[in-house]
């Protein structure tokens, strides 16, 4: 297809879809759901440097992509973390004149327009990042204050106005710590609710704070008026010694409550430990680990990351940490495909009672063989994440007969068994074992 015909079809699309429905938190505040009250399953890729590397056709590509995986939102950053300030858009476009905020480029923002507006098309929301945290933070290597206490407000002004209409999840932040600049975060905070209703108004966003590796949204913001849930980086380290599920229910647990996902977990291809030498890169297996863990313990949601697609890495890219692929060839790497699997299965059973509960567990393995357990009315979801063999508490499940089913989290397939009477604690036996031989226990109540 012709490139002039193929962006006059995207355009037109864009112009016939009807807004994607505003999102807010559930009313027992362990979830997000669109305000007529159906259930949204948070299930981001991360796409830092999407408005900043690639063109129309390219991000249409990739937007398309995304949306036939079943996600739901795509993370991205209007002030992009790889010199986004002072290197331009494949278009040729700044953000600003002279760096200044208040100054913005229309042609740069016009090009996020359109992205935005073909993310919303194909059902993507997007989580979207004011700037990299850099850009707030001056504490050297690189990093400088161009957003300050005295001018973010107002910048977010502009941003909430511009996208006031749009399906949009906003995430201040960007991987650095907020200590001292707290500020600066609250204002442009402030400057958005403005923006995008008149007044300092937050029930009228959604809105949370992506933090460094291994920090929590939680630290600084919890009681913030504008932090709707709470988001973590558990980053890139190796399972026993990052334990997100651990990290996930401590914010669980918090009062007031507020849902939490994970933000930044191990992306696929990415060096583990940041140490490829010696631990070698992360592959679908220690994907699906990251993504089951977090959700049973916990999350409303949950991000997936590819080491090349978030830097959109290519030809002539100055390349960061080793990235194994172009952007174009990542995105049809197998565990992209198999978070879906993850949202089916949860969107298959009762939402909003949904619970993580590791009592189910007699004697629940940890580090990489950790098993962790998660209900609902009338079910209850137990993730082996090597097929390691486990008991389960079965009377802690009210109803007399209970249906299991063997879930293949690689494959999305299911395998019915046998009717088992509810009694007592029962042994279970995955069907395979080994690392990337992980299943989900399924237990239906039948009364």
């Amino acid at each position: 297809m012709p490139l002039l015909l193929a962006l006059l079809l995207a355009s037109t699309l864009s112009a016939q879809t009807k807004p994607l429905p505003k999102l807010t938190v559930s009313e027992n505040r362990r979830f997000l759901m669109t305000t007529e009250g159906k259930p949204f399953f948070y299930l981001a890729d991360t796409a830092w440097e999407l408005f900043h590397r690639l063109d129309r056709k390219q991000a249409v590509e990739y937007l398309t992509k995304r949306a036939s995986q079943g996600y739901t939102a795509i993370q991205a950053v209007a002030l992009a973390e790889l010199d986004g300030i002072t290197d331009p858009n494949p278009n040729g476009h700044l953000p600003f004149v002279n760096e200044d905020p208040a100054k913005p480029v229309e042609a740069y923002w016009q090009h996020i327009d359109y992205i935005i507006n073909q993310a919303n098309a194909r059902g993507l929301y997007i989580a979207l990042l004011p700037t990299w945290g850099r850009w707030v933070n001056n504490t050297g290597r690189g990093d400088r204050s161009i957003l300050t206490p005295s001018n973010a407000q107002a910048y977010g002004e502009f941003l909430g106005r511009r996208y006031a209409r749009k399906g949009i999840i906003w995430i201040l932040g960007g991987d650095r710590t907020p200590t001292d600049f707290e500020p600066t975060w609250r204002a442009l905070a402030k400057g958005i609710a403005i923006g995008v209703s008149g007044k300092e108004d937050y029930d009228a966003l959604l809105m949370s704070f992506h933090p460094r590796g291994a920090e929590t949204s939680s630290t600084w913001f919890h009681t913030a008026p504008w932090l709707d849930f709470n988001m973590h980086q558990t980053g890139h380290g190796l399972a026993e010694k990052v334990m997100s599920w651990d990290r996930i229910a401590k914010d669980y647990a918090r009062e007031p409550i507020k849902p939490v996902l994970d933000g930044e977990p191990l992306y696929e291809d990415h060096p583990l430990a940041f140490r490829a030498r010696d631990y070698g890169y992360s592959f679908d297996a220690h994907i699906r680990q990251r993504a089951y863990w977090s959700v049973f313990s916990g999350s409303c949601g949950h991000t997936y990351g590819n080491h090349s697609v978030w830097q959109m890495y290519a030809p002539n890219r100055k390349p960061v940490n080793g990235p194994l692929f172009y952007w174009d060839e990542a995105i049809h790497r197998p565990g992209a495909a198999q978070m879906q699997h993850l949202r089916r299965l949860i969107e298959s059973r009762p939402y909003f009672s949904r619970i993580p509960d590791q009592t189910l567990i007699v004697d629940a393995l940890t580090g990489a063989d950790h098993i962790v357990a998660t209900r609902g009315e009338g079910y209850a979801f137990i993730y082996s994440p090597q097929g390691r063999r486990f008991t389960v508490h079965l009377t802690k499940l009210k109803g007399n007969q209970i249906k299991p089913t063997w879930f293949n989290p690689r494959t999305g397939t299911q395998t019915p068994q046998s009717p088992i009477p509810n009694e007592g604690a029962r042994e279970f036996t995955p069907p395979s074992e080994g690392f990337g031989s992980d299943w989900v226990l399924i237990l239906d109540i039948q009364n």
